[in-house]
């Protein structure tokens, strides 16, 4: 069938007011919190007189510096009497001193994420109005300290993880020993938002699923990835779910064929953790689908099911009445049967 180019516009334009009028009004929330550069601060220090720079951070970003030294640099708080902090700070300093650098000049900007976030928080805000908004601080750490860590007074997000999947030390020998390729791929930028939401849901609802059987996990599971989505309503289903396109078109063209698999699988309710993980968490692939589909494809049923039960509801569910429904109440009334 075909449409003619002025015809096409407007259908378009019609599916996107369609969309946004399942969406809640968020006109009236404001939140308007900068991202912190600890990051440009730390590295602006003189790598001589590290100790009397140390102090000048104390003073502007309080609520992180010992978070930074102590959980991130493993160093303890700073003070007088530490004596292992100048030592490791130091090392950190200028062995980190060139990543900086290029991290500098490449991750310059943030507005574009920062107005991601603030409007996520502001639907986050709207589902959850008792949710008290925290700093947003960006820092750069060693490549094995997180993408995102939650603080009592601040959402710390590491850069070292967001340099771009061609990084130089992503693609190394030692880089890729810490992060595979199926992994290191997505630490681009784009996926800041969607990474700091995930953790912000999990921390309000943490996981509740060990000792589940399969099925029910990847429905508890499910949940977090749906609840991204209405946070995060513009977010692309490949930054949420962290698939490629052609791994979301293999999930999606065949999702009847991957829910069968499930069925007859004899592992659907087994509670056996290394079962488990044949389904569930990160991996190149899954086992017994073909080499287009995805790892953590039952996360991903998980979600689908969780959305066929939001879509039989006659208004949309709010999300946290859905996040307190057992997988069994969500699976039972999701009646999903994909084709």
């Amino acid at each position: 069938m075909k449409f003619s180019k002025l015809f096409l516009p407007g259908m378009i334009f019609l599916a996107a007011c369609s969309n946004n009028e399942n969406r809640p009004d968020i006109s009236g929330i404001k939140v308007n919190t900068p991202i912190e550069r600890f990051d440009l601060d730390y590295f602006a220090l003189d790598s001589n007189r590290l100790q009397e720079g140390m102090k000048t951070l104390v003073s502007k970003y309080p609520y992180f510096i010992n978070d930074f030294t102590a959980n991130i640099l493993g160093a303890g708080p700073v003070s007088d009497s530490n004596q292992v902090l100048p030592i490791i700070n130091r090392q950190f300093f200028t062995t980190y001193y060139p990543v900086a650098e290029i991290i500098k000049t490449d991750l310059k900007e943030l507005d574009n994420t920062e107005k991601e976030l603030n409007n996520g928080f502001r639907y986050l805000t709207y589902y959850f109005s008792d949710y008290k908004m925290p700093r947003l601080i960006a820092y750069l750490g060693p490549f094995d300290a997180p993408g995102v860590a939650l603080t009592d007074s601040a959402i710390a997000i590491g850069l070292q993880l967001y340099a771009g999947k061609d990084f130089p030390f992503y693609t190394s020998q030692q880089g890729q020993e810490l992060f595979p390729s199926y992994i290191s791929r997505r630490f681009e930028k784009e996926y800041i938002p969607v990474n700091v939401m995930k953790a912000v849901l999990l921390d309000l609802y943490p996981d509740r699923s060990t000792g589940f059987p399969l099925l029910e996990k990847m429905i508890e599971q499910g949940k977090y990835w749906w609840l991204t989505k209405q946070v995060l309503p513009d977010a692309a289903d490949s930054l949420v779910t962290g698939f490629t396109k052609s791994q979301l078109e293999f999930c999606e063209k065949n999702e009847g064929l991957i829910w069968n698999m499930f069925l007859q699988s004899e592992f659907l309710y087994s509670t056996d953790p290394s079962i488990q993980k044949l389904y569930i968490g990160e991996g190149p692939g899954t086992q017994g689908l073909p080499p287009a589909a995805p790892g953590n494809i039952g996360q991903w049923i998980g979600m689908r099911i969780v959305q066929a039960y939001a879509d039989q509801q006659d208004k949309s569910i709010q999300p946290r009445k859905l996040m307190q429904l057992s997988p069994r109440e969500i699976l039972d009334g999701s009646k999903y049967k994909p084709r």
